[in-house]
């Protein structure tokens, strides 16, 4: 395996890696970074994808939309639904200006939807046969 496989390869292991975690953080109640782990593993994912389709180190940013743009992927409409969510949160949930409102605004059943969705996002971004070499 070349250096750049190695380093893809990295990418999908820590995005797994990052999912298992949101699912520990749900399990014991901590929502909001149920949400914030959702978008780091869609992130590393695509940006597994940024470096099987370029050949270099992905652009040091969260910005979901930008890398699924950059990499050229064809989303159908309810995943992107989530990786839009999962972009307007990836800021709130990183930086909280109120995180007693976060926290509130966070409560099981939704972070439970975000946790389904996210994995469902995340299966279909593994099929992509970038992915596979």
């Amino acid at each position: 395996m070349s250096k750049g496989n190695d380093s893809i390869a990295n990418w999908i292991k820590s995005s797994n890696y990052d999912i298992k975690t949101a699912e520990h953080m749900f399990a014991t109640g901590r929502y909001v970074y149920v949400l914030f782990m959702c978008h780091l593993a869609v992130e590393k994912l695509l940006k597994a994808l940024y470096e099987a389709t370029y050949e270099k180190v992905p652009p040091k940013t969260h910005n979901l939309i930008y890398l699924s743009n950059a990499v050229k992927l064809e989303i159908p409409e309810n995943l992107l639904q989530t990786i839009e969510s999962l972009n307007d949160l990836g800021v709130v949930t990183r930086y909280p200006e109120d995180i007693n409102a976060l926290v509130k605004a966070f409560k099981k059943d939704r972070s439970a939807e975000y946790l389904k969705k996210t994995k469902e996002l995340l299966r279909w971004l593994k099929k992509d046969p970038r992915l596979k070499k």
